[in-house]
């Protein structure tokens, strides 16, 4: 992605970028301290950004790190935000601390997901969710929204599919919309096709605190609502793009059923 934004002017960039936050150039520019006319010849390329400029002005924009880069280059400079692997030695005390967090959440499910839902960690209850799903879904890299809405997925086993289907669907379509990633624009338009090539019909709003995903395991019906957390302050590509999923039971009967399949896998 850095490459193909690198390719097109930085203005340009710049300009989409405000638009796709529904700022006007007075706004962001009373935001960024500089001029509404500065902003305007920044956009329409009668002036180049300096680098200070394309950092401050993707700050003000909540521009995603790996597209921060992107600018940079477009604008002539080099990257400033790395990117490593999070196998990486660099990146032991990220894998530690995030090990800590999946394993304090036992006996109940959490995973680390990247930008676009692919499994990046789990702890062991999590692996409940890919009991007796098709090979093919859990072939790595495993796509976790893709294995949520897919008819031969967690799909098969949701009791409120539809609900769950809207719920996940308006998330990704919300993410879409903020970072304008090609790859979550695809994955989008994949699973919404899994529903028949439209969005689910409104439903009746839930009246738990939090939308509940019910999941048939043989003759029980398991209840889970979830958090997600984002490293906010991350200054690199990789750790700024990861997020834990922790799941918690939405009923008495699901967190006993997780708790003695937890103290089975220990025994």
């Amino acid at each position: 992605m850095v490459t193909a934004t690198a390719t097109r002017p930085v203005g340009d960039l710049l300009r989409d970028w405000r638009r796709r936050r529904r700022l006007s150039q007075l706004e962001l520019s009373n935001e960024a301290g500089i001029s509404t006319r500065h902003l305007s010849f920044l956009e329409t390329g009668r002036a180049r950004p300096s680098r200070d400029m394309v950092l401050r002005l993707t700050e003000r924009l909540d521009v995603p790190l790996r597209e921060r880069n992107g600018l940079l280059m477009a604008a002539g400079f080099a990257p400033v935000y790395r990117e490593r692997s999070i196998d990486s030695p660099e990146m032991r005390p990220a894998r530690e601390a995030l090990n800590r967090v999946l394993d304090g959440h036992e006996p109940y499910p959490a995973i680390v997901v990247d930008r676009v839902w692919n499994l990046v960690m789990a702890n062991e209850a999590a692996m409940l969710f890919l009991e007796g799903v098709p090979e093919d879904l859990v072939r790595p890299p495993i796509n976790i929204h893709r294995l949520a809405l897919h008819p031969r997925g967690l799909a098969a086993r949701a009791v409120n599919l539809p609900e769950v289907r809207a719920h996940l669907v308006a998330r990704m379509a919300r993410q879409v919309a903020l970072t304008g990633d090609p790859e979550l624009t695809a994955l989008h338009e994949e699973t919404r096709a899994y529903g028949g090539g439209a969005d689910d019909g409104p439903h009746e709003p839930s009246h738990d605190i939090a939308l509940p995903t019910r999941l048939r395991y043989d003759d029980q019906v398991l209840a889970f609502f979830s958090t997600v957390t984002t490293f906010g302050t991350a200054e690199d590509v990789t750790l700024a793009e990861l997020a834990i999923e922790a799941f918690f039971p939405a009923d008495d009967e699901t967190a006993a059923f997780l708790r003695r399949r937890g103290e089975t896998r220990h025994r």
